[in-house]
C-alpha cells in the first residue's frame, strides 16, 4: 500500500465534511460579474493596499504563545461576562435622537438609524466555525433571541468569515423579509442557504443600495476572505458607509490599517458613529486585524483628522481569536480614547446607547478580567527590564 492510499481515505473525508456551513463558490453570471470587478485581478480580489493574508513569522513559535497554559488563561474572562438585562424593554421605544446602536456582542450590532434597523454582522451562533463540535465557542450569551430581536429592515455582511457570517444566523433571517447587503461574491453563501436574490444587494467597494431610504455603500478594507481549505478569493470583504436622512455611520468589519480611511471619510463622513474593529490583532497578522491604536487612527481618519462623533469599539469580548489577553482591547482603547480626546462607548454587551446621549463609560470588564499589561504606556526606552517588570502590569480594576 502506498502512502496515497493511506491519504485518499482523509481526502474523501475532508470533501465529506463540506457541508452547507462551508457556503458556495460563485458560479455562472455572479462570476462573470467579479471578473469585471477592477478590484479583481489575477485571479483573485486584491486589497487596496498589499497585505499578508497567511499568518508571519513561525508557526512553532506562535503555537507555543498561543497554547501556553497561563497565557490561555489570560484569553478568557475569570468569571461570567455581564450581558445587560433589559435589552428587550430598552429598545422597545424609538431612540430619541433618531440614532442607537446596541453592540451585541463581538462584531454584531444593531443600528437603529432615521425610523431604519440595520444589523450588522449578525452571529448568535455558539461557535464561529463550520462544525458545531469544534472551533470558537462564545464566551458570554447573546442578550436576546433573534425572533425577539423584531423586525430588521437591511442586514449587512462585511465578509465571509465565520465569526461574520453564520449560517444558522443567516438560516433565521432569510426566513423574513429583510434584505441582505452583501459584498460582491458572498451572495453565493446566502443563495444556498435560502435566501432569493431579489432580497440581496450585493456591492463592489464604492458601489451603493438604497433600502427604505437609507444608503448602504460598500467601501474598502484590507483583509481577504475564504470558508475552507481552498480559499479562492473569489468573494470580496468591506467596510461599510451607511448614511440615512439625518445620521450617518460607518461599520469598519474586519481591516486592516491603511490610508484609504482619509478618502472614506472625505466622501462619505464625517459619521455620527463609528463601529471600529478593535481586537483579534497580532504581530502574526498586521495586515488584517487593526490594534486599539490603529482603529482609533483610522477613526480619527474618517473624520476628517479630527475627534468627532462616537467609536464603538468591535470584534472583541465575545470569541478567543487571537494571543492577546481577552481584555486588553477594551483597556487600550479606553487609553487610546483619552489620548486622542475622542468620545468612545463601551456598552456591555446588548446595552443600547444613542451616541447623542449619554455614553455607556464603565470598564466593566474589569471585574472579570486577569491581571492586565499595559505595553503600549510605557514611554520608548525610558525604563529598564527590571523598572518595567511591575510597570507594566496592573490589576484590572486598578485604574
Amino acid at each position: 500500500m502506498t502512502g496515497a492510499d493511506y491519504l485518499l481515505p482523509f481526502r474523501t473525508k475532508l470533501r465529506s465534511m463540506r457541508t452547507e456551513s462551508f457556503g458556495a463558490d460563485p458560479a455562472g453570471a455572479r462570476m462573470e460579474r467579479i471578473r469585471r470587478s477592477p478590484h479583481f485581478v489575477d485571479g483573485v480580489f486584491q486589497n487596496p493596499v498589499g497585505a499578508r493574508t497567511r499568518p508571519s513569522g513561525s508557526t512553532v513559535e506562535f503555537a507555543k504563545i498561543y497554547f501556553h497554559k497561563e497565557q490561555r488563561a489570560r484569553r478568557t474572562p475569570t468569571g461570567t461576562v455581564p450581558v445587560h438585562a433589559t435589552t428587550l424593554a430598552d429598545l422597545a421605544a424609538p431612540p430619541a435622537t433618531g440614532l442607537r446602536l446596541t453592540w451585541m456582542g463581538h462584531s454584531s450590532v444593531l443600528a437603529e438609524i432615521d425610523g431604519r434597523r440595520i444589523l450588522f454582522d449578525p452571529v448568535w451562533g455558539e461557535r464561529c466555525s463550520p462544525f458545531p463540535f469544534a472551533g470558537p465557542k462564545r464566551l458570554h450569551p447573546t442578550p436576546l433571541s433573534l425572533a425577539a430581536l423584531g423586525p430588521v429592515d437591511v442586514v449587512v455582511i462585511s465578509h465571509d468569515h465565520y465569526d461574520h457570517l453564520d449560517l444558522p444566523t443567516i438560516r433565521a433571517l432569510a426566513g423574513t423579509d429583510t434584505v441582505f447587503a452583501v459584498p460582491l461574491g458572498v451572495g453565493a453563501h446566502l443563495e444556498r442557504w435560502g435566501v432569493p436574490p431579489s432580497r440581496m444587494r450585493e456591492l463592489d467597494w464604492n458601489e451603493t443600495a438604497t433600502v427604505a431610504g437609507i444608503s448602504l455603500t460598500a467601501t474598502p478594507a484590507r483583509h481577504f476572505c475564504g470558508r475552507g481549505l481552498r480559499n479562492q478569493q473569489h468573494a470580496l470583504w468591506a467596510s461599510w458607509a451607511v448614511t440615512g436622512p439625518e445620521h450617518r455611520i460607518y461599520h469598519s468589519g474586519d481591516t486592516g490599517y491603511f490610508p484609504g480611511f482619509r478618502d472614506i471619510g472625505a466622501e462619505h463622513g464625517p459619521f455620527d458613529a463609528t463601529m471600529i474593529q478593535i481586537g483579534a490583532y497580532s504581530e502574526y497578522w498586521p495586515d488584517i486585524h487593526m490594534t486599539p491604536a490603529e482603529g482609533m487612527r483610522a477613526h480619527l481618519d474618517l473624520q476628517g483628522g479630527r475627534p468627532h462623533g462616537v467609536l464603538l469599539p468591535i470584534h472583541w469580548g465575545t470569541f478567543n481569536l487571537a494571543p492577546h489577553p481577552w481584555a486588553e482591547p477594551g483597556e487600550w482603547t479606553k487609553d487610546a480614547g483619552e489620548e486622542a480626546g475622542q468620545a468612545v462607548a463601551f456598552p456591555r454587551p446588548g446595552e443600547p446607547f444613542e451616541p447623542a446621549g449619554k455614553l455607556p463609560a464603565e470598564a466593566w470588564w474589569r471585574a472579570v478580567s486577569q491581571p492586565i499589561a499595559h505595553p503600549w504606556r510605557l514611554p520608548r526606552g525610558a525604563e529598564s527590564v527590571a523598572e518595567t517588570s511591575r510597570g507594566d502590569m496592573d490589576l484590572a480594576g486598578e485604574r
